[in-house]
C-alpha cells in the first residue's frame, strides 16, 4: 500500500461552462485530491522540504482556476492534473472535481480522474 497526501474540500470560484451565461459568471468548484508520496523520509527527518507541500499545491490549484477558463470540468481536471504531476513531481494523483450548483436537484455533479506516471 502506498502513502497518500490529501487535500479535501478545496473551494474556489471559476469561470466554467458551455453556456454563454456561464462564461460571464464565476461558479463554485470543490476539489478533493489524493497524491501518492512516500512519507517515511519526511517523517524520519521532520523536514518540510521532503514532503508534498499541500499549501503550495492548494495555492497552485487556486491560481490555476483564477487564470484560466474552461467549458468542461473534464478539461479542467485533465489539464490541472497534468500540471500538478509536472510541477510537483507526482507519480500518481486521484482528483475529484465537483460543481455543486450545476444540477439544482443534486448536491453536486462532477468527475473523478486517476492518473499515474
Amino acid at each position: 500500500m502506498k502513502d497518500l497526501v490529501f487535500i479535501e474540500g478545496l473551494k474556489t470560484q471559476a469561470v466554467i461552462g458551455v453556456y454563454d451565461w456561464e462564461k460571464k459568471i464565476q461558479q463554485e468548484l470543490v476539489f478533493d485530491l489524493e497524491m501518492e508520496h512516500d512519507n517515511r523520509v519526511p517523517a524520519a527527518t521532520d523536514d518540510l522540504s521532503k514532503t508534498l507541500d499541500y499549501e503550495a499545491i492548494s495555492n497552485f490549484i487556486l491560481a490555476f482556476c483564477a487564470e484560466r477558463q474552461f467549458e468542461l470540468i473534464e478539461t479542467l481536471a485533465e489539464r490541472l492534473v497534468a500540471e500538478l504531476i509536472e510541477n510537483f513531481t507526482l507519480s500518481a494523483v486521484a482528483l475529484t472535481l465537483r460543481k455543486p450548483a450545476a444540477v439544482p436537484a443534486a448536491n453536486a455533479v462532477g468527475v473523478k480522474i486517476c492518473r499515474r506516471v
